[in-house]
C-alpha cells in the first residue's frame, strides 16, 4: 500500500475518497443525534439547519486536513480524524448544554439562523483548535 500512497495521484484520490466516507459516516451520526432530519429540512430550505450542517461538514473535513498533513498513513490520518471528529461532536453537545434556556435542535429546526450561524461558527473554529492539537 505504501507503493501506491508513494504515487501522488492514488495518494490524493486514496485520501479523498477515506475522507468523503467519513465524512457521510460522520455526517449520519450526527443526523442521528439531532432532533430535526438534516436534508427533510434541507430540502423545505431551513438556512438555520443548512449553516450548521456546512458547518459540521466544514469541520469534520478541516479535522481530516490536519490529521493528512501530519500523519503518515491513511490509517493514521482516519483514527486521527475520527478522534477529532468525536471531539468535534462534544463541542455540540456542550453548546447545547450551555444554553439551558433554549433548546439548539428546536431553534435550528425553526430556522433561527442567529443560532444556525453561531452553531457554524463553533464547528468551524473548533476544527481548528482539533485539527492543530492533532500536529502535536
Amino acid at each position: 500500500m505504501s507503493v501506491l500512497l508513494s504515487n501522488a495521484y492514488f495518494a490524493t484520490a486514496a485520501y479523498y475518497a477515506v475522507t468523503g466516507l467519513a465524512t457521510i459516516l460522520f455526517l449520519i451520526i450526527f443526523e442521528l443525534v439531532t432532533k430535526y432530519r438534516v436534508w427533510q429540512e434541507l430540502k423545505n430550505g431551513n438556512m438555520a439547519v443548512a449553516m450548521a450542517t456546512g458547518g459540521k461538514i466544514f469541520g469534520i473535513t478541516n479535522i481530516f486536513r490536519f490529521s493528512i498533513e501530519q500523519h503518515d498513513s491513511i490509517g493514521q490520518a482516519l483514527i486521527w480524524g475520527a478522534y477529532g471528529y468525536l471531539l468535534l461532536l462534544l463541542s455540540y453537545f456542550i453548546f447545547e448544554f450551555l444554553t439551558p434556556t433554549f433548546n439548539i435542535d428546536q431553534q435550528i429546526a425553526n430556522d433561527n439562523r442567529a443560532i444556525g450561524f453561531i452553531a457554524m461558527v463553533i464547528s468551524v473554529g473548533f476544527s481548528y483548535v482539533i485539527g492543530a492539537s492533532l500536529t502535536l
